[in-house]
């Protein structure tokens, strides 16, 4: 709900609010972001200005104590006193950099108000109201629109800014934030989501001194550097206590978070476009539109914040017919065959996977033209008839036959040099004159600025889809942006923007008319995991590493912005490629099941135990499905460093399932409790131990000592008996009250060198269970 009383604003959701104020010289003044307020006299917030700081420029000489640069506010410019960072650099029609926009007009609005180049969050008349607010450059007849979305049942607002040139004479940007708000110190701590490649969205945080920090991505996407989203935290908030704001963008592109800490305390925090390399001619008449930023604000903690986030994605961002819906267990073939297949092959594994219980199967990379390893093919769409006889109909059809869906894996914003397409257009892959263009995993990027690639890419991607009638697509894009030149446009400094704009009009294009279809977007990975993508792909793959001691700080970073519903998680092979680390395949299922489960892995090679244990893991995922996908999720905190405790909740409440990882086992571990939480103090739950096996394998020669006879650990008995026979973990079980479970549940004992039997819990290094909560009908 939004409120405006004598200039002042007041955006309410159901446990927020953001107060501000238009000041007598037409300046939009912070007030007040946090829990929500009534109604009252807002003097007792206000940043007071009853003394004036040496050095201070003043905006007026009416007012000795009117200083920009001294003030909370909620946009401000350049050469008008305020020299904190400026969320506008433009290069105003009258030739200066001087900007000083000012309150003129305001209205209120049911509902949100879509944007006309960029996607962003979607809610209803009864969702959210939305302020529009016209500032003005009144010498240079320049507008700034600033809009304020009030989402009441999630607790997020949503800001963005549109600059409009009423001036015969154009203008140029350099930068334009999408949003600025500035806020008291709380002793803030920052946290950011950082990596790379196969180790992405790890949480960073410093604590905030004075200066300026900046989150910022300059790769073309997004990134796997820099998430868009982050947050910041009061000095003592931890996971389940604490006041947290948090900040994200609807964009794929280049982004820009920066957050400074002034001399007077007081907290400047933007983000939008990257400056870098951007400039954008506003010719006389013409509107520019920003992203849409994200922000929301909580008093419990990083968990309150995440909660926010989560339900917002779901409700808001993510449309089209898997919107809220559960999504399928699937293998894809990768990682058992990467370019190594034929049709044989293919329909081999996807047998064995429909009799696991594997309900969709994807082909990735590898079937279209001379793809027979990554330096050839991308760009043309022919498929490889040598190893897919009949065509990719045919083979579809012989996958929905056995009862699953059927995926398809497509890269089409790149090209090889060594493809049909290069040979036809090279004009069309990104190059900058007079330089030989970079190479990244054998591939150049297509130029998106340019309509006819945008057309050969829907046209080409359109056919197959509805030819094959695909279920699912795999939209990958491995490789970073260089060489930034288009020659369809006149200014470059436009060329990352439009790119982006660009892949978005590919994106409505193909896969709006075809809402049934479930996009999964990916780049290497986590390289575009962002609210920009999730308005088009209900999940995305969040990281091509699938080790799950990785993934717990690859999924947990990712957790803090982002829901489990959007995350692609499967369990692989062991010595991972990633790492080589070798990790029980339980704790893999047991990671994985925090987000929408895959299998990729030659399940050839199983064996019968090994068969048995995945078809019980998918059986038991089924069953806890929307949990996992759409359930409360938490991040509890560790009693020690080698430790992650995770929780989903049902959204009724009528069941939970706690994770508890061990990353490395130490030697006579101590009595352990299982961090709970959320519980209905008077109900009753009973809470019991998923069944998980343990392979013969793993336990070496110290299976002799549990043998009447001694025998060979790697020779053909128990290798034989290892195919058969396995033991299972130690199964608890407790029936209790909701009140006993918040205070934390008491464990058995781990293994600590000795005294096994059927009571311990046998972990070992990269060990993990999950507990089933289920609540007592009344």
């Amino acid at each position: 709900m939004i409120f405006e009383n004598n200039g002042l604003f007041r955006l309410d959701t159901a446990n927020t609010s953001c107060w501000f104020r238009v000041t007598r010289f037409g300046h939009l003044e912070h007030i007040h972001y946090g829990v929500r307020l009534a109604e009252q006299d807002p003097e007792g917030l206000a940043l007071k200005r009853t003394a004036m700081y040496g050095s201070s420029v003043l905006y007026d000489e009416s007012d000795p104590l009117y200083c920009l640069d001294t003030m909370a506010l909620e946009w401000s410019g350049i050469g008008r006193g305020d020299y904190r960072h400026s969320p506008a650099e433009i290069k105003m029609p009258d030739g200066s950099f001087a900007c000083d926009f000012v309150y003129r007009r305001h209205r209120i609005v049911s509902g949100s108000v879509p944007m006309e180049t960029l996607p962003s969050a979607a809610g209803g008349s009864g969702d959210c109201d939305t302020l529009e607010i016209t500032m003005e450059d009144v010498s240079n007849r320049v507008e700034l629109l600033l809009y304020f979305t009030a989402y009441w049942q999630t607790d997020v607002i949503t800001r963005r800014a549109v600059l409009v040139n009423r001036n015969g004479n154009p203008l140029v940007i350099r930068r334009l934030m999408s949003m600025m708000t500035d806020l008291p110190d709380e002793g803030f701590r920052l946290v950011t989501f950082d990596g790379g490649w196969i180790k992405e969205a790890h949480r960073h945080e410093r604590p905030l001194q004075y200066g300026l920090y900046v989150n910022e991505s300059t790769t073309g996407t997004s990134s796997n550097r820099h998430n868009p989203g982050f947050l910041l935290a009061e000095k003592e908030a931890g996971e389940t206590h604490g006041r947290v704001y948090g900040f994200n963008l609807v964009y794929s592109g280049n982004h820009y978070g920066a957050v400074e800490l002034s001399a007077q305390d007081i907290v400047r925090v933007q983000t939008g476009i990257s400056p870098h390399c951007f400039e954008w001619t506003l010719n006389s008449g013409e509107r520019f539109e920003t992203p849409e930023a994200v922000m929301t604000f909580s008093p419990d903690g990083f968990n309150g914040v995440s909660a926010h986030f989560h339900d917002f994605v779901n409700s808001h961002i993510v449309r089209g017919g898997w919107k809220g819906k559960e999504r399928p267990v699937l293998i894809n073939n990768w990682e058992a065959h990467f370019f190594k297949f034929n049709r044989r092959k293919l329909l081999s594994l996807a047998r064995r996977a429909k009799r696991l219980g594997i309900e969709m199967f994807v082909l990735d990379d590898g079937w279209f033209g001379k793809r027979n390893d990554d330096r050839a093919g991308l760009g043309d769409y022919t498929v490889n008839l040598k190893k897919l006889p009949g065509g990719m109909p045919r083979f579809a059809k012989k996958i929905r036959r056995m009862g699953m869906r059927f995926g398809l894996w497509f890269e089409p914003e790149m090209v090889n040099p060594d493809s049909g397409l290069y040979r036809a257009h090279p004009e069309w892959a990104v190059a900058t004159p007079g330089k030989t263009p970079l190479l990244g995993r054998n591939q150049l990027a297509l130029d998106l600025c340019n309509p006819a690639v945008r057309d050969y890419i829907v046209e080409n991607v359109s056919r197959i889809l509805d030819e094959a009638e695909i279920d699912y697509v795999k939209w990958d894009m491995n490789r970073h942006l260089s060489d930034a030149y288009s020659p369809l446009l006149q200014n470059q400094g436009e060329f990352f923007h439009r790119y982006i704009i660009g892949l978005y009009d590919v994106l409505t294009r193909i896969f709006r008319p075809r809402p049934h279809i479930l996009l999964e977007s990916c780049s290497s990975g986590g390289n575009r995991f962002d609210l920009g993508m999730l308005c088009f792909s209900p999940q995305i793959w969040a990281s091509d590493d699938t080790d799950p001691i990785e993934r717990l700080n690859i999924q947990g970073g990712l957790s803090y912005l982002y829901p489990l519903s959007a995350m692609g998680a499967h369990v692989s092979e062991a010595p991972h490629q990633q790492t080589l680390r070798e990790t029980p395949l339980s704790t893999r299922f047991n990671a994985a099941c925090f987000g929408c489960l895959g299998y990729e892995m030659d399940l050839k090679y199983l064996t019968r135990v090994q068969k048995k244990e995945i078809a019980v893991q998918i059986a038991f995922y089924k069953a806890h499905r929307a949990t996992f996908q759409y359930g409360r999720f938490s991040r509890l905190p560790a009693m020690r460093g080698n430790k992650v405790h995770w929780l989903c909740a049902a959204p009724d409440g009528g069941e939970a399932v706690a994770g508890y990882f061990q990353t490395q086992a130490a030697a006579a571990e101590g009595a352990e409790t299982l961090p709970l939480a959320g519980f209905e103090p008077d109900s009753v739950y009973t809470v019991e131990t998923r069944a998980q096996s343990l392979f013969i394998k793993r336990f070496g020669g110290l299976v002799k000592h549990i043998l009447p006879v001694s025998l060979n650990p790697d020779g053909i008995v128990l290798r034989t008996v290892g195919r058969f026979y396995c033991l299972k973990d130690c199964v608890e079980r407790y029936e209790c009250r909701g009140d006993m479970l918040n205070a934390g549940l008491r464990l058995n004992n781990q293994f600590i060198g000795s005294y096994y039997n059927d009571k311990t819990r046998l972990l070992g290094d990269f060990g993990s269970q999950l507990y089933v909560i289920k609540k007592h009908q009344a």
